[in-house]
């Protein structure tokens, strides 16, 4: 079920560096080199497969972008806020 505007602020409140953007929220992540962004985006994948949940994904060298909604329900739900806590919490 899609959130309300309401539900959105409250659960953007309880994350770190997330934005809310054109329906979407969006993370930047940036490492010291490509190789620790690829592990990361990894780590993502095993995550977003675990959840059957998948964001988009840009990795511009050191520096990965995350980009969650969930399509089925044309907006954002329970389920993009549940991954983007697991995808900031430690490996």
């Amino acid at each position: 079920m899609q959130l309300t505007d309401n539900q959105i602020q409250g659960e953007l409140g309880k994350l770190s560096g997330w934005e809310l953007r054109e329906g979407t929220i969006t993370k930047l992540y940036k490492f010291a080199n490509f190789k620790e962004s690829i592990v990361f985006v990894n780590r993502v994948a095993d995550l977003a497969e675990a959840a059957d949940h998948h964001p988009d994904i840009l990795i511009l060298y050191n520096k990965v972008r995350l980009t969650l909604s969930t399509h089925s329900a044309g907006g954002l739900t329970e389920k993009d806020f549940d991954l983007a806590r697991r995808m900031d919490s430690p490996a």
